[in-house]
């Protein structure tokens, strides 16, 4: 077991943006999380999956919905309505143990990103639970179904939501995944767009081959790396791109943003005017919540599910959508997709046609050229 450190979060936070890919939710609000459970004194304590015993109770809580605002005819839908007192995400946590009628060991996180990475980290730690190193997705994922735990078939109900007014819903069955992101998505869309939701709770037992081990692990490495190469001045991009087998592909500066709320979706495209010696290429990337395509020249580059990640080239951070602005000059870094995804079930359901695009998965980081030891990029 190791102990977090107020650093070590932030660093978690920052490699959770990373690796959510354009998704995962806005970092601010994973630090707002962070912050209030230490001002109550609480310790975030990471757990391996082989400390967890067998018959330990794990469950997922998240944040879903879109990332894009309220426009102010939406925001009319909810006057009157007042924000409940309670955290939903601490709400849904202490209905579900009490319909249940058993105590959670700790928590997964659904994926990773900014803040739900940290939203599967508060309710736990308010509870004094445990924390696993450990999620379903190895990054972020627009739908419930994009999780080892649908390739595996375990079921998601039931599942317990609950809404910033407080109004609580129980999906005990469910037909099937596919089925559970359409009710929770529904249930959203009425709901400021944002839902608190838990589900998957199940013994260890039945989750230890289907977690993707020590991914909150790598986000922490990956976040250092981040943080000590702003520090040093280096190339934030490249450091980030050597450590995680990935490569830089493209760096421009972003000539047309668009981002829209569809479905309880964020979705939009960002277009990148290439400089220096992709001064005349263009890349276009299209958004569902994560950044799931990118065209060179008109031509597909690269798909979930690999991850499309984007680098402000001044700051070095990380960028989350709806965050993208024009004139911003940005890296984009391709990093490998977690193995499950790439097996015949896994791009089935995110894959190059989840992506809007008709061809095979080809990864374009199996197209590196290498001199010596030195990445020579594409």
């Amino acid at each position: 077991m190791k102990q977090l450190t107020r650093q070590n979060l932030e660093d978690i936070l920052c490699g959770a943006v990373i690796l959510g890919a354009g998704g995962g939710g806005d970092i601010a609000e994973g630090r707002a999380l962070i912050d209030a459970a230490f001002a109550a004194g609480k310790t975030f304590d990471l757990v391996s999956i082989d400390e967890v015993p067998d018959d330990a109770i794990i469950c997922t809580p998240y944040l879903l919905g879109a990332v894009t605002p309220l426009s102010p005819e939406e925001d009319r839908l909810y006057a009157g309505m007042t924000a409940s007192e309670t955290d939903p995400l601490l709400q849904a946590y202490a209905e579900f143990q009490e319909h249940l009628g058993q105590e959670f060991f700790g928590t997964t996180a659904c994926e990773l990103g900014g803040s739900n990475t940290a939203a599967a980290f508060f309710p736990a730690v308010m509870n004094g639970h445990k924390i696993i190193d450990a999620d379903p997705a190895g990054r972020a994922v627009p739908e419930i179904t994009h999780s080892t735990y649908y390739l595996a078939g375990l079921p998601a109900a039931p599942i317990y939501a609950v809404n910033p007014f407080g109004e609580s819903f129980l999906i005990d069955k469910v037909k099937d995944d596919q089925r559970a992101e359409t009710l929770v998505r529904a249930l959203t869309q009425v709901s400021r767009n944002t839902i608190a939701v838990i589900d998957h709770a199940l013994p260890m037992r039945d989750l230890r081959d289907v977690l993707i081990s020590g991914t909150i692990s790598k986000a922490m490495q990956l976040g250092a790396i981040c943080r000590e190469a702003i520090a040093s001045h280096n190339d934030v991009a490249r450091c980030v791109a050597e450590a995680g087998d990935g490569a830089v592909v493209f760096e421009g500066i972003v000539s047309s943003v668009t981002y829209k709320t569809d479905q309880g979706f964020t979705v939009g495209q960002i277009t990148l005017a290439g400089w220096g010696d992709k001064s005349d290429q263009e890349m276009a990337i299209s958004v569902k919540n994560e950044n799931l395509a990118c065209w060179l020249d008109d031509a597909v580059f690269a798909t979930v599910p690999d991850l499309i990640c984007l680098f402000d080239t001044e700051t070095g951070l990380p960028i989350a959508n709806p965050d993208v602005t024009s004139g911003q000059s940005i890296a984009v870094v391709i990093l490998p997709a977690p193995e499950p995804f790439k097996s015949e079930k896994g791009l089935s359901v995110f894959g190059p046609t989840y992506a809007g695009v008709n061809a095979g998965f080809r990864s374009p980081l199996d197209r590196k050229i290498w001199n010596g030891e030195a990445r020579q990029g594409f």
